[in-house]
């Protein structure tokens, strides 16, 4: 069965990824949004300072936006996105619930996502074993045990990741949550998954050596990936090539929010500070025209 073909997919559901969406289905292209509002850094903001509205919730303004997108004809899918790859020119899109999309152009907001422990040892093994990026770091640790940190898709994912490198993967989580289809892929993978269990120490004086749980049980690894977030910028530019700024952080990308592949736009978050829904709003606006001719003319190359 062949992946269903938009012409453009926008990947974050917050205030640049559904301003992407309004603008770019108004130019009459096929949209589709993927992301859930409630996870955007927005949804439990106290929206104040922005010129066009009056004080919100984060979470009002945001279920605006998405009415207004689907009203201009954008359609949305609540769900993470758990990779990016390329194929003859068209982007494919592949989500936690087993959904395989492609996309003429792909607009990136997703924001960003570095949550900490802020456990004892993590901060000092930064760099020395301790990693927030499979994508970047997996390959070094070939051949040695690991363990992944975290509860959602992008643990999940890191996890099933690691295991075409590490000799032993761990999955420490308080409760899974993720869909279904995921869940079962993990269950029936070879991570060792520790559900119901927190991590309060991290050992290690020059390099990481093993993880406490709080039940006092040890794992004995060499390398541990904090995983508490969605995948974010760094994940998906280590796949597909796209450059991050001289930060490392953040997505490059220029007063067109292109990044430097064709097709491929940023807004938001992701591309760095300042942290403002007005500055969101105006990047995801020009992502989401841009997208759409990028689409358009695309589409008409190939007759």
């Amino acid at each position: 069965m062949s992946a269903q073909l938009y012409d453009v997919i926008i990947l974050g559901a917050g205030p640049a990824g559904l301003q992407a969406a309004i603008h770019a289905a108004r130019r009459k292209v096929s949209v589709l949004v993927i992301g859930q509002s409630s996870k955007s850094s927005a949804y439990n903001a106290h929206i104040e300072n922005f010129c066009c509205t009056a004080t919100q919730s984060g979470a009002e303004m945001l279920e605006i936006a998405l009415s207004k997108a689907q009203e201009a004809g954008a359609d949305s899918l609540e769900k993470d996105v758990m990779a990016l790859d390329i194929d003859n020119g068209q982007y494919i899109v592949e989500t936690a619930g087993g959904e395989v999309l492609k996309a003429h152009a792909l607009v990136l907001a997703m924001g960003i996502s570095r949550n900490k422990l802020n456990i004892e040892g993590e901060k000092a093994l930064v760099g020395k074993g301790v990693s927030y990026c499979v994508d970047c770091d997996g390959p070094l640790f070939k051949g040695e045990a690991v363990a992944v940190v975290g509860c959602g898709s992008a643990a999940v994912g890191a996890a099933l990741t690691m295991i075409f490198y590490a000799s032993e993967v761990h999955l420490v989580c308080e409760a899974l949550d993720v869909e279904a289809f995921l869940a079962e892929k993990l269950r029936q993978s070879d991570v060792l998954l520790h559900e119901g269990r927190k991590v309060v120490r991290i050992q290690g004086s020059d390099a990481v050596s093993g993880l406490v749980l709080d039940n006092g049980d040890e794992l004995a690894v060499t390398g541990v990936f904090i995983e508490l977030g969605a995948k974010g910028a760094v994940d998906f530019a280590g796949k597909l090539g796209i450059l991050l700024d001289d930060t490392m952080k953040y997505i490059s990308a220029n007063k067109k929010q292109e990044t430097n592949l064709p097709g491929v736009y940023a807004a938001g978050d992701i591309c760095g500070p300042p942290w403002q829904v007005a500055k969101s709003v105006g990047e995801g606006c020009t992502a989401g025209i841009e997208a759409a001719a990028y689409a358009v003319k695309r589409k008409s190359e190939k007759g």
